[in-house]
């Protein structure tokens, strides 16, 4: 287990000292194209109002979560977690950065367990690739995210049976994004609750507030129960069928408040409660507690705290809670970014606009920690709650467009504290500096995989971010921190790349998989989408190197220089030069059209625009948009906006599938058992500052990425992209 702030204190001095917290202060952009967008007098409460879910029934697609970027509790429409056998489209869980737990292993495994010798022009490289091998499953199932409690009614009929979601009437939830308040209310037995719920903005805590006059002694208690990890690989990361392998141990209680030990195998962790008024608590089971306010109370108040280490300070009362949740959200939507689409004509602008406002709100409660964010959040597991690194950009990048870099600059030093594990990888596979995993956990070991092993897209992210960041804030500090992860980034990059003698260029891959994961490890190269990003990560570190007074690096620039040109057939552009056939083979045109990244997500000089929106329309008319992902739709958006093609960037981020869905609650839709994807929302952020304030080269024209016709757009402190 690993508290954030403990974390973080473990990276080096200078990274400890990244600014993690409050905004940085402000200057202007150097370096950079990009700018903000003057003041247009958006309403900022009025355009939050409009978008913040309410909810008349269970709904198993709309709970809703509270939280801090590193801490979140997500609740049905009790404002708890009462019911959770109706809500298993979108589990109720509470969950952290730190909460995390491993099965024992007593085999011993390590990631030496699951290599597989792959052949790199005549040399033999090693993968971790077998990934479902007895040790490559185990090193993939750990460590996995906890939830670390479940917090629910028990709620009463008349008759005194225990009441189920059919016997909630009334019902009316709403969350009010401006204050972080979940305020719901319902009927038992004809005879009304109501109920507050906040997260602390500072603390991993929840607060509750309920008022029940009418409601007789004994017909209400909240339980508060502690489960086992689970090896779901995307779920439920809640196990409660094996009470004998962990422990929950009283180690204090008064007559307002206790406190918990909890142990699972060799992790640990602390709760604590605090309630206001008389209340009785009682051991019910193992690891389950109810709490019973006092006969009379018509108010019941109480906080559940958790931490990585026991904590002597008390918890916050929930007054302190609800206040510093209010002054928190309050100052997030005033001080960052702002898109306004109500003065538009467009019928779909309403829905953009909703969109956008909740993924502001989730991202914020979901993917502003310490350390990069899994695909779900911190609302439920996905791969088994690790983060995926090819997935960071589209989590986290908007931040620093919407004017709130600090939330990025939380995670980002995590990469620097796992510089020796990406070392090692390197060094492993006879390259220099510093190859980044795929999928991993809080200590930075990659998971083994017949996929990610391969994948380098990821590479370059921290270099882009990273130069976000210094956009939205040029300093030479920032430049120091992070030098060693931009640099050791581009040595892997210019180490990479094959020389091919005979035909004169810088080859990338094989083995490779690119960022469109159905194309084979072994034959597969040159990725339309990896060229063009690998030259930007080394022209980009050029011009940090270039800003710390550094000459350019001779080697790099060799590289760059040198890299295959981009494959096309037929006047188009392909995915990769290993496939001549994306436009005649179906099979070919499913998964990620990341062969439109090339323009739209890092605009390559070396495109050409003509057969680039040539390609893009033959994408919009022939792609198979069943199997996509939610990021594919800002993808396609951010090349249509710099081709000038407005229209389509508009189609493609409210085109009718799947995978483009947006539930109630704001969350991105993507199949059945992943039903949120973040980075949907992330990348939604990210296409939406760039079409508000435009690109490197872009129109001067108000807006460049959005139509004329129909669309009116109200837009402060947001930025572009390069």
């Amino acid at each position: 287990m690993m508290d954030r702030r403990v974390f973080l204190q473990s990276v080096s001095e200078a990274l400890a000292a990244f600014a993690v917290g409050g905004l940085l202060p402000r200057t202007a952009l150097a370096d950079s194209p990009l700018a903000s967008l003057g003041a247009t007098g958006v309403d900022r409460r009025a355009r939050v109002a409009r978008h913040c879910p309410v909810v008349r029934s269970v709904d198993p697609w709309a709970p809703l979560s509270v939280g801090n970027g590193g801490f979140a509790f997500t609740a049905d429409v009790t404002g708890l977690q009462s019911f959770p056998d109706a809500y298993r489209e979108i589990p109720l869980a509470t969950q952290s950065d730190w909460g995390w737990h491993s099965f024992p292993n007593p085999h011993g495994y390590t990631l030496k367990d699951a290599l597989a010798p792959y052949d790199a022009h005549g040399r033999q490289v090693l993968y971790d690739s077998e990934q479902k091998s007895p040790a490559g499953q185990w090193l993939r199932e750990n460590p996995h995210r906890l939830s670390l409690a479940r917090i629910g009614f028990e709620l009463r009929r008349a008759d005194g049976t225990v009441a189920g979601p059919d016997d909630v009437r009334a019902i009316r939830q709403e969350l009010d994004l401006w204050s972080g308040t979940l305020a719901s209310r319902f009927e038992l037995d004809g005879r009304p609750v109501r109920v507050w719920t906040w997260a602390h903005p500072e603390h991993d805590a929840m607060a509750v507030r309920v008022e029940a006059p009418d409601l007789p002694a004994g017909r209400l208690a909240i339980r508060i129960a502690f489960p086992y990890g689970s090896h779901t690989h995307t779920g439920d990361p809640a196990d409660w069928t094996h009470p004998e392998l962990h422990h929950t141990v009283v180690v204090g209680q008064s007559a307002n408040g206790v406190s918990w030990r909890r142990e699972l195998d060799a992790d640990l962790y602390f709760a604590r409660a605090a309630w206001a008024g008389s209340a009785a608590l009682r051991r019910e089971a193992e690891h389950s507690f109810l709490l019973t306010p006092r006969p009379g109370a018509a108010r019941f108040e109480l906080v559940v705290g958790f931490s990585p280490a026991a904590e002597t300070t008390p918890l916050p009362t929930v007054g302190e809670v609800q206040r510093a949740s209010a002054e928190h959200w309050e100052r997030f939507w005033m001080d960052g970014g702002v898109v306004d689409l109500s003065g538009s004509r467009d019928p779909r602008a309403d829905e953009l606009e909703r969109r956008i406002v909740l993924s502001e709100y989730l991202t914020a409660v979901n993917c502003a920690g310490s350390m990069p964010p899994q695909e779900t959040g911190l609302t439920f597991n996905s791969w088994y709650g690790k983060f995926h690194l090819e997935m960071y950009w589209w989590h986290t990048a908007h931040f620093a467009l919407w004017d709130r870099a600090a939330l990025l600059e939380r995670s980002l030093p995590w990469y620097a504290s796992i510089l020796p594990a990406a070392r090692a990888i390197a060094q492993r596979q006879g390259y220099a500096g510093v190859r980044w995993p795929k999928m991993v956990g809080p200590e930075g070991r990659d998971s083994p995989s017949g996929v990610g092993a391969f994948l380098i897209w990821q590479q370059p992210h921290p270099i882009y971010l990273a130069e976000l960041v210094y956009r939205a804030h040029p300093s030479r500090a920032l430049l120091e921190r992070m030098r060693d992860v931009v640099f050791e980034t581009a040595e892997f990059m210019a180490s990479y790349a094959w020389w091919d003698e005979k035909a004169g260029r810088y080859v990338l891959g094989p083995p490779l998989i690119p960022a469109q994961e159905i194309h084979p490890a072994r034959t597969t190269f040159d990725p339309t989408f990896e060229l063009a990003y690998w030259a930007f990560g080394l022209e980009t570190a050029q011009r940090w190197r270039e800003r710390l007074g550094l000459a350019r690096e001779p080697r790099w620039e060799r590289v760059k220089r040198g890299l295959a040109d981009f494959p096309m057939r037929d006047g188009l552009y392909t995915n990769a030069g290993s496939d001549l056939n994306t436009f005649r083979d179906p099979e070919m045109r499913r998964d990620h059209p990341t062969l439109l990244g090339a323009y739209g997500f890092v605009a390559s000089p070396r495109i050409d625009p003509v057969a680039m929106r040539r390609t893009l329309r033959r994408v919009m008319s022939d792609w198979q948009w069943d199997d996509t992902w939610g990021w594919d739709y800002p993808l396609v958006a951010m090349t249509a906006a710099r081709l000038g093609e407005p229209e389509i960037a508009i189609d493609a981020l409210l085109k009718d599938t799947p995978k483009n869905r947006y539930l109630p609650n704001g969350h991105n839709y993507q199949r059945p058992g992943l039903t949120i994807y973040l980075p949907g929302n992330g990348g939604l952020l990210s296409a939406i500052a760039m079409m508000a304030a435009g690109w490197g080269g872009a129109p001067t024209t108000h807006a460049p990425g959005f139509p004329r016709d129909g669309w009116t757009v109200g837009a402060e402190k947001v930025r572009g992209l390069v």
